[in-house]
């Protein structure tokens, strides 16, 4: 994309969940026509998009029937259960796909995006092995020790992921991890147990003919594997810094294409370790929504575009904390976000999910405050105090 590009163009949506939705926003502003599609009905960016379709996304035939009905511009996958041999099909047919169809097919499976930080950059990552029966899990895990981490190579918001303390539990997480893989992947991926400091997401964004830029690192904290609340900036050291932008743009760089990358990193006390990397908009990112001038949609969207992202300014101490369903509801409602908003410099998400199961994210709270500690504290109260109930 050698120069700047006529507006509106018209953006192909696969997956439209509360990332998808706030992308969907920053690119109407603009102008554009946007198409969501999901595997389900009045999921959260078709609330908001020009048109929506309901398909299978791990059917070529289903693609190739959506691709052709509305012959978009660009491709923009939002999750990681796409048939992606079809998107190199359109991108060899001159559809521009985010960030490239060969990135998108390496991205969407842990074992190939660590492979090629890992064996073919030559980047600190943890040990880690592979396992498509339990029997091989149990092997793998021997060999890398305990306690390690068990994941589905492929999953999405980090589900399946567990904490094995002993061997007794291999067989637990073997259960959970397949339960929890998306597509029809049955590999599971084991990873030493890294005793860090921080983690942290750094959102790089890859333009096509300027240089690659990076916001402030954004600490965050999972539980079962999924994130619970991220803060911006995350507290670490000039060097680190650094170091992680290095390592980022070396891994975005092997990846090529445009748009904004969420890079994970655990930070040890003397050690930047690669964790995983995410080829669009990051939910630890949703900070951003408070955090800085412009937001990582808005980024991604620009740098997909080719516009011009002026200087990316943090506007303070900001947090984020998720919202989350406790039980099965068939359709939901809230209270408490009153009570949440009377605070100032809080704000509240409400995804717009149709129907709620345990530890589902159906909203986030995002605060800003004095420092760090403050920001994460009142975002944390915010989000508690808005219940989720049966409509």
């Amino acid at each position: 994309m050698s120069k700047a590009i006529k507006l509106p163009q018209k953006l192909m949506l696969l997956g439209s969940g509360e990332l998808g939705k706030e992308f969907v926003i920053a690119a109407q502003r603009l102008g554009n026509y946007v198409i969501a599609v999901d595997r389900y009905a009045n999921a959260p960016a078709m609330q908001v998009a020009d048109c929506c379709e309901v398909i299978s996304m791990l059917s070529a035939d289903d693609l190739e029937a959506v691709v052709t009905k509305y012959k978009p511009d660009f491709i923009i996958p939002e999750i990681e259960a796409i048939r992606t041999e079809k998107l190199q099909e359109f991108e060899d047919r001159g559809i521009t796909v985010i960030p490239t169809a060969a990135a998108t097919n390496y991205t969407m499976n842990r074992d190939r995006i660590r492979e090629l930080a890992h064996e073919e950059l030559g980047i600190r990552t943890a040990k880690y092995g592979y396992a498509i029966t339990l029997e091989e899990l149990t092997a793998v895990s021997d060999k890398i020790g305990f306690p390690n981490v068990v994941k589905p190579v492929m999953s999405s918001s980090g589900k399946g992921q567990s904490v094995v303390v002993t061997k007794d539990e291999v067989e637990k997480a073997w259960n959970y991890a397949i339960a929890n893989s998306r597509g029809d992947s049955q590999k599971v991926i084991v990873e030493e147990f890294i005793n860090f400091e921080i983690e942290i997401t750094l959102l790089t964004i890859k333009q096509w003919n300027a240089p690659t830029i990076f916001c402030s690192p954004i600490g965050h904290r999972q539980e079962r594997g999924d994130y619970q609340e991220s803060w911006q900036p995350a507290e670490i050291t000039e060097d680190k810094i650094l170091e992680a932008q290095a390592i980022a743009k070396t891994v975005t760089d092997a990846l090529g294409g445009a748009g904004i990358f969420g890079v994970e990193f655990f930070i040890t006390k003397d050690e930047v370790i690669f964790s995983e990397l995410s080829p669009r908009p990051h939910d630890t990112g949703m900070v951003t929504l408070i955090s800085q001038n412009l937001n990582e949609f808005e980024l991604h969207l620009r740098a997909i575009l080719g516009l011009p992202i002026p200087k990316i300014e943090q506007l303070g101490f900001c947090a984020s904390a998720v919202i989350l369903a406790s039980e099965k509801l068939d359709a939901v409602a809230f209270t408490g976000v009153a009570e949440a908003l009377a605070e100032p410099n809080v704000d509240i998400r409400l995804f717009g999910k149709p129907t709620a199961h345990p530890y589902r994210r159906m909203g986030v709270a995002l605060a800003k405050a004095e420092n760090v500690e403050a920001a994460r504290e009142k975002a944390t109260i915010a989000a508690s105090k808005v219940q989720i109930i049966d409509q």
